[in-house]
C-alpha cells in the first residue's frame, strides 16, 4: 500500500518513529524539516513513485495524507 510504504521512507528520511507520523501532521512543522529534508521528499517522491510536484503545487499540501492522495492523483 502506497501509504504505509510512503509513511516508512518519510520516517527513514527524516528520521522519526514511525509511531511519531500520523496523516493529519503537518509536514512542515517536523523538526526535522528543512531544505534538504524538502529536496529529499521531492526526490523521492519521483524516484519511489514517479510523481513529480511542482512548486507551486507542492506549496499546498499541508499534512502527509496530502503529499499520499497527491502521489495517487499523478499515477
Amino acid at each position: 500500500m502506497i501509504m504505509e510504504k510512503f509513511i516508512q521512507n518519510l520516517r527513514e528520511m527524516l528520521e522519526v518513529d514511525e509511531k511519531d507520523i500520523k496523516l493529519t501532521d503537518h509536514f512542515r512543522e517536523y523538526e526535522e524539516w528543512n531544505s534538504l529534508a524538502y529536496l529529499s521528499l521531492i526526490a523521492m517522491m519521483d524516484e519511489e513513485y514517479n510523481v513529480q510536484i511542482e512548486g507551486s503545487e507542492f506549496k499546498k499540501l499541508i499534512t502527509i495524507h496530502d503529499l499520499i492522495n497527491a502521489i495517487n492523483a499523478k499515477k
